[in-house]
């Protein structure tokens, strides 16, 4: 487990944190980040796709606005601080730097060439973007908000996508659900589950949201997704 550099198409350096399996070779797995950065539990994400034979690496997308966040979701002022962060974070500029990320990952050590991508919240978001504009190899995303807005570019779609949605999401009410599911419906290449019952962040364990059932049904499916798609 390391702390890593990756060169950005603007000249850039971005921080990053990279898992590697025992066996020093595998697919990679981009993780993308919540709004608290590339935090301990990013890091846990990370490490979890390490054991499961996948190289992981989780780019550090608030560099530009503050390297190196670490923020924890349960202490109040550093919750206020995230949303303030996500708040100057230019959306287009994280996909940008994914996509760096995609690239870096393509010639890493160990690696095979073949690279995925999978985020939560923010980074569920932004993982649907990354389906659409970037050349990641299969794509996943956990509770993705405010793409509903944003469904023309999914006839930019090539590889496979899955969405995690959760039914009781705050961010995501049902209308803006039927929309998604509606746009996504007819291209073979996506697959939007949903998740009744739970809200926001269940996927996260040590959240108020968290549920283990949906969770682990969740990452059974993105990792039956990168071993059918990245191997």
């Amino acid at each position: 487990m390391a702390d890593i550099t990756i060169k950005t198409s603007d000249g850039g350096s971005m921080g990053a944190y990279q898992a590697t399996p025992a066996s020093g070779k595998g697919p990679v797995v981009v993780v993308i980040q919540e709004i608290f950065g590339v935090n301990p539990w990013v890091r846990s994400v990370a490490d979890r796709y390490a054991q499961q034979g996948f190289i992981a690496i989780a780019p550090d997308l608030f560099w530009r606005i503050k390297p190196g966040v670490q923020l924890n979701p349960a202490v109040e002022a550093e919750f206020k601080e995230a949303f303030g962060l996500m708040g100057q974070f230019d959306f287009d500029k994280g996909v940008g730097d994914i996509q760096a990320a995609i690239s870096h990952a393509r010639k890493a050590q160990g690696g095979n060439g073949k690279v995925g991508a999978v985020g939560f919240c923010l980074g569920g978001s932004l993982a649907y973007a990354t389906a659409c504009t970037t050349d990641s190899n299969a794509t996943a995303g956990y509770y993705p908000v405010q793409i509903e807005g944003k469904l023309d570019y999914a006839k930019n779609i090539k590889n496979p996508l899955a969405l995690h949605v959760a039914e009781n999401d705050a961010f995501c009410p049902p209308e803006a659900q039927n929309k998604i599911k509606d746009a996504l419906k007819s291209n073979p290449k996506v697959a939007v589950y949903s998740y009744p019952g739970v809200g926001h962040g269940f996927a996260r364990d040590g959240s108020g949201d968290y549920n283990k059932p949906a969770a682990d049904q969740a990452n059974a499916r993105t990792l039956e997704l990168f071993k059918k798609n990245l191997a």
